[in-house]
């Protein structure tokens, strides 16, 4: 008996034959059953095992060489969403994606195949995010791996250029058509036993009867085939899905009138079968269709409020990136991030792809290499030509992705996903006591009745649906204010903020300065140009406010730049040291005057070692600064954190609430400290920040938010970016966050209320199952409308609609 169990593989059942290899006491007839098995062990999941005997699908084979043309560069390049060194990125469809057994193995790729470096999954638009490593596998290893494991790849080189609409909606599409057209007919042979008399043919009843049996098979068989699926792959992992009682009240519906025609001899319910598959696959692709109109997982243009620096026949301009087209000339500075896929063209790129990668070590480009969007500059200066137009889904990627070090996950988000495990548990557990209720009262056909409707009239989609649905709405109407949020648990951080900690300068003030003076002796033309040539290189807002002061200055050649946060920014030009900054950084420089100028920031200049003075920079405040920060101290504690001198502590105490904790001469690392020891005290924090000195506070608070004016500046630590004219709506969107968790918990309520109200019709067995099918879509959609209303409404209040 030993030796017939080993001669199957144990995971799927295959025989092992000679090649097959062994682990832990068991036979698998390949290594990459092996390797699924030990996945499983290691996550103690093989209850999968359980299940069945041997409950794995058997690897794909496809025909030698199918995916041999992706060897070819000139074909695989454009299917790479990132390449830089031994590290590259491919976003693949998978149309066979549908539930949670397949996110987790798709996510465990990187233990079939050591190259790849991690998947990511996106269930709902079907796609998997991969990095693998150059060196030790290649794309088209990749691709077969995905095929291999019965998740063909969509690829389709066409859509590069134009997007196709998907193997699966054009599916799904289908199964509505054959349902409806099945349900339709079916509807139509049931008027003989809709309005029958004594004076109808028997034998042509019975022959109706047989006809919508056959029509029935494709709708059971194919129409309602991912119902079956995706409730049989998550039982297969003791996973209860949404699926599970939708599949089971179909099954009972199906078996139930299949029974009635072959056996007891009558017509069956083929009519509320086909009318329930139909109304469900309606109810998806509307909901489909409402998640697409209204889903927050925008294209990347659409939320950043992202500007480049045009070179155009000798002038130099701030353009929004969706202006930019190909062979466009952009110039990017230090700590810029790359807004499209390019070529270096002058200058030396230093190429920080820490945002795409995680790996912070700088690759260097140089003049006629390729880079990527989505790295940062961290050098001098460089204009790139633009090769494509901006990669907004790979750019739309990386915003998403969750920083390793804040990510936090939404507790209604998790709540959400909880009350809808249970509740479907809750109505497995109601449809049971209804079959046991009306089986021991003798009334079998009643139970079957009470059984499907409970089985389809109540749905957990609604509970899971209200909050993603209500932090999306709340996104896009931060967006239109262009205020654009990382995800969607920055909107429920922000509900639970109770101290609201501002930066100064480039937060406070606005990015464009007043006036630039400098003070010293008159600079000569070599001067002006080794000094705007290094502002030239920096995104600071007093650097740029420099260098606007010297237009035109700017002609020497950057080289070994290095920006120290709260210190200032030093390089070499032309052969010589110049530095810009704080007077210890730079030097003293031309000091009396400065005195009297209170409401000034000083930058002072050292070129060659040796000070040569000092610029003046005046700021102005942001309109309605006073009362934005009355609207929040009301109901928030406020506090200043700033890096300059306390010369504007007057101006600022007239602004604030009285007894507001202001700090100046705060490096980065103090901002931060700060902020730890308010977290300490238990409070969540909002930091509103300029996202370059203060990337450590922005990366420590609960909220990090980097204001912006004019350039793509901000640091991939901050979770949201916040356009320096929209500060002023800054007291809306706190209370407006509050209010979406409000409403999400109405949402719920609403929901449980409905399904109690439904189920207490369908256990008496007098609630039709085509009824309970138009029902179950009707309550998502009624949960979704109600979410996305009051938040509307909720808006409107706060003067964002």
């Amino acid at each position: 008996m030993e030796g017939a169990v080993e001669a199957v593989c144990y995971h799927c059942g295959d025989p092992v034959g000679p090649t097959g290899v062994h682990a832990d006491g068991k036979a698998f007839c390949c290594n990459g059953c092996k390797v699924v098995y030990e996945v499983l062990q290691k996550n103690d999941l093989c209850t999968y095992y359980t299940l069945d005997s041997t409950p794995g699908h058997a690897p794909i084979i496809h025909a030698s060489g199918q995916y041999a043309f992706l060897d070819d560069e000139t074909v695989a390049r454009p299917l790479l969403t990132f390449r830089s060194g031994d590290r590259a990125g491919v976003t693949l469809s998978i149309p066979g994606m549908h539930c949670a057994s397949c996110v987790w193995l798709l996510e465990q790729l990187y233990t079939l195949d050591p190259g790849i470096i991690e998947s990511r999954v996106d269930l709902l638009k079907k796609q998997v995010a991969v990095q693998f490593d150059t060196t030790r596998t290649t794309l088209r290893a990749v691709v077969e791996l995905f095929a291999s494991l019965g998740y063909e790849p969509e690829i389709n080189l066409g859509s590069l250029e134009q997007k196709a609409e998907s193997l699966a909606t054009r599916a799904l599409v289908a199964k509505v058509g054959v349902a409806g057209f099945c349900f339709g007919n079916i509807m139509m042979l049931s008027f003989p036993e809709y309005f029958a008399t004594s004076d109808i043919d028997e034998g042509m009843r019975r022959v109706f009867d047989w006809v919508m049996l056959g029509l029935s098979l494709p709708v059971f068989f194919y129409s309602a085939s991912e119902y079956f699926t995706s409730a049989w792959g998550g039982l297969r992992r003791g996973i209860i899905n949404i699926d599970v009682p939708l599949a089971l009240g179909i099954f009972i519906l199906f078996t139930r009138s299949v029974v009635d025609v072959t056996i007891i001899g009558r017509a069956g319910y083929f009519d509320s079968l086909a009318g329930l598959v139909f109304f469900l696959l309606i109810g998806k692709v509307f909901q489909s269709k409402t998640y697409d109109r209204l889903n927050f997982d925008r294209q990347y243009t659409s939320y950043f409020p992202l500007a480049v620096t045009l070179r155009k026949r000798g002038e130099e301009r701030s353009v929004p990136v969706t202006t930019l087209s190909v062979g466009d000339k952009i110039l990017i500075r230090h700590n810029e991030i790359i807004p499209c896929d390019a070529i270096v063209m002058n200058g030396t790129a230093h190429v920080d792809y820490s945002f795409v990668t995680g790996e912070s070590t700088p690759v260097t480009m140089a003049p006629g290499s390729f880079v990527y969007a989505g790295g940062r500059q961290t050098g001098g200066v460089v204009e790139l030509e633009v090769t494509k137009e901006v990669s907004q889904s790979h750019l739309t990627q990386l915003w998403n992705r969750h920083d390793a070090e804040h990510d936090e996950k939404s507790r209604l988000l998790t709540l959400s996903n909880q009350v809808g495990k249970w509740f479907t548990a809750g109505v497995l557990v109601v449809a049971g006591a209804a079959a046991a209720y009306w089986l021991l009262g003798q009334a079998p056909l009643v139970a079957l009745d009470a059984v499907t409707g409970i089985l389809i009239v109540a749905c957990p989609c609604a509970f899971a649906l209200a909050a993603p649905f209500t932090y999306g709405a709340v996104q896009r109407l931060f967006g239109r204010h262009r205020f654009y949020l990382k995800n969607a648990t920055v909107v429920e951080a922000m509900s639970r903020t109770m101290t609201v900690v501002f930066d100064k300068t480039g937060t406070l003030t606005h990015g464009r300065a007043r006036l630039v003076q400098f003070l010293g002796e008159p600079m000569t033309q070599s001067h002006r140009s080794l000094v705007a040539t290094l502002a030239r290189a920096s995104t600071h807002p007093l650097s740029r406010a420099i260098e606007r002061s010297l237009a035109g200055a700017a002609s020497g050649s950057l080289a070994d730049l290095d920006e120290i946060p709260g210190s200032g920014i030093r390089g070499t030009v032309d052969g010589v040291e110049v530095r810009l900054g704080s007077r210890a950084f730079a030097g003293p420089g031309h000091e009396a005057p400065v005195e009297e100028a209170t409401d000034a920031a000083r930058v002072h200049v050292a070129i060659a070692g040796l000070p040569i003075g000092l610029f003046v920079v005046r700021q102005q405040y942001r309109d309605g600064l006073r009362d934005v920060i009355g609207s929040i101290g009301a109901r928030h504690r406020v506090a200043l954190l700033s890096g300059d001198h306390q010369g504007e502590r007057a101006k600022l105490e007239a602004m604030f609430p009285a007894g507001t904790e202001m700090r100046f001469d705060q490096s980065p690392f103090d901002k931060r400290d700060v902020i730890e020891q308010i977290q300490s005290g238990g409070q969540a924090v909002v930091m509103v920040g300029d996202g370059l000195n203060d990337a450590g506070a922005l990366r420590r608070a609960n909220v990090g938010i980097a204001v912006t004016d004019d350039v793509n500046a901000f640091s991939p630590a901050c979770d949201a970016i916040l356009e320096g004219d929209s500060l002023r709506y800054l007291p809306a969107f706190l209370r407006l966050s509050r209010r979406s968790v409000q409403i999400i918990l109405f949402s719920f309520f609403v929901s449980f209320m409905y399904n109690v109200a439904a189920l207490s019709i369908a256990v008496q067995g007098t609630l039709s199952p085509v009824l309970a099918a138009i029902l179950m879509p009707v309550s998502s959609v009624t949960v979704v409308s109600l979410s996305i209303g009051l938040v509307r409404l909720a808006a409107r209040r706060e003067g964002l609609v």
